[in-house]
């Protein structure tokens, strides 16, 4: 990039002779609106990709939350069988 302020007088020079002294401050003006709007787009973006990977956090939470409920059920079902497996009915 223009690290040094001979390179950034070289720049602004050749900017005056290409495009004059009237111009120039318009391509400035639409320079840095066309940074604002890149900036602003870039942050929705980054804003729309961490809401979505919340979201998708929040799914997979849920979901292993279900199949530990699934599997405790599961297990207390099976040991209640088997429980009542053991016991010999009287009749």
């Amino acid at each position: 990039m223009l690290s040094s302020p001979v390179e950034i007088a070289i720049v602004f020079g050749v900017g005056l002779l290409l495009f004059g002294p009237k111009k120039l401050p318009e391509l400035g003006k639409a320079l840095g609106q066309g940074i604002g709007n890149f900036k602003k787009s870039l942050t929705d973006a980054q804003s729309e990709i961490t809401t979505q990977v919340k979201e998708a956090d929040r799914e997979i939470e849920e979901k292993a939350k279900a199949k530990a409920e699934a599997n405790q059920l599961s297990s207390s079902v099976s040991a209640s069988t088997s429980n009542s497996e053991d016991k010999p009915s009287s009749g």
